[in-house]
């Protein structure tokens, strides 16, 4: 996919840009394929060589770094004004942390842009207050639904008795008895 030099450039990078179909925060269990797309831009007018890594942290602790290989390769070039899409997953044995996947451009050496995704077990407090977790520890909501039949009730009454009044007052078609077919 080809595009304007021009467009790009106000994006975050001079050098390279990264982009991902990732949610800020997933719930996720260690172990587990996490299946995403990164996309990487190259928006200036010479192809480009790049490398994807991937951090692990828990506040300011690196839990693990590690290069991302792309078609078994830790560098990959992007053609000027190019746009490529890397399909795959990845793995990891920890949760409650923040996983960063940086692009590193080869000659410069420096990481132009990256990426950041907060993974989060399902039973953690971590999750903004009243999404997801145990019911009934803090921080969750529950829903009450007995309370939210006694209100909708008397609505869904009203509403069915007025379909059979209306279906009781609507004038019935007459139904046509076809003549019978020929008989030889």
């Amino acid at each position: 996919m080809k595009f304007d030099v021009m467009q790009v450039s106000v994006m975050s990078g001079s050098l390279g840009d990264i982009f991902w179909d990732l949610a800020p925060w997933i719930v996720y269990d260690p172990g587990y394929d996490l299946g995403c797309n990164i996309y990487v831009a190259n928006p200036t007018d010479i192809a480009k060589e790049y490398a994807l890594m991937a951090r692990l942290s828990r506040d300011t602790t690196v839990i693990s770094e590690e290069a991302l290989p792309v078609f078994g390769y830790t560098w990959f070039t992007v053609e000027p004004g190019d746009l490529v899409t890397l399909k795959g997953a990845l793995r990891f044995n920890e949760s409650n942390a923040d996983l960063t996947v940086s692009l590193v451009e080869r000659e410069s050496g420096e990481a132009t842009d990256a990426v950041v995704t907060l993974l989060v077990s399902e039973t953690t407090s971590a999750l903004p207050p009243g999404w997801g977790g145990t019911p009934g520890t803090p921080g969750t909501t529950t829903t009450d639904w007995s309370s939210m039949l006694g209100t909708m009730m008397p609505m869904l009454m009203l509403g069915m008795f007025g379909m059979v009044m209306v279906s009781a007052f609507k004038p019935q078609k007459e139904t046509t008895k076809l003549p019978s077919g020929r008989r030889d």
